[in-house]
């Protein structure tokens, strides 16, 4: 018998992420998900240690690590398209949902319990919504990045990815922002002090 989830998973880095703007590095959804693991476990141990909840680490991380799953099979849909109306969202979220599914389906049945949940996250968690924030701030540290290598066209989703974040209300991204953000400026010689 043969099991295809890791030769997908293993696809990730096939799937460019910002497919209708010029970037000045490309950037696929293996890394992307990377980025996104260590943004949200930052942000469950910001909502942990700083503000007193009780968010499990451990679903945060999985989620971030397993929230592009569905891309494999879809592709990155471009944000301006796939929330263009509700009628082309709730048809993508869909199709998301079944690519995950199916791609669930393609692992033994005594693993599909202890995947499911990652692959398929429960959106109403405190977790998910750390990742989604997660996930948002893996764009606005992208868009940086961009800017900082002169690339202009990054500038109205930087301001619009911010807008979001703070609109979030969530005091997990302010924290990151003011203790952690000002670093994404700094050349490497200043991240050391020479």
């Amino acid at each position: 018998m043969r099991y295809d989830f890791y030769a997908y998973m293993d696809r990730m880095k096939y799937i460019k992420r910002w497919q209708l703007m010029r970037s000045v590095r490309e950037e696929n959804i293996m890394e992307h998900s990377q980025s996104v693991a260590i943004l949200a476990h930052a942000l469950v141990s910001i909502h942990n240690e700083v503000y007193g909840g009780n968010a499990d680490v451990l679903k945060t991380v999985l989620y971030a690590m397993y929230h592009e799953t569905s891309e494999v099979m879809t592709g990155d849909l471009p944000t301006p398209i796939k929330y263009y109306n509700r009628s082309i969202q709730g048809a993508y979220k869909e199709l998301e949902k079944s690519a995950c599914e199916k791609i669930v389906g393609t692992l033994p049945k005594e693993l599909q319990g202890s995947l499911s949940p990652y692959v398929l996250a429960d959106e109403d968690s405190v977790e998910y919504r750390l990742v989604k924030a997660a996930d948002r701030l893996a764009a606005y540290i992208k868009c940086l990045e961009e800017l900082r290598s002169g690339n202009s066209e990054f500038t109205k989703a930087k301001k619009s990815i911010e807008e979001d974040l703070r609109g979030r209300n969530l005091p997990e991204v302010e924290y990151f922002f003011e203790n952690f953000i000002p670093s994404f400026a700094l050349t490497l010689d200043e991240l050391e002090g020479l």
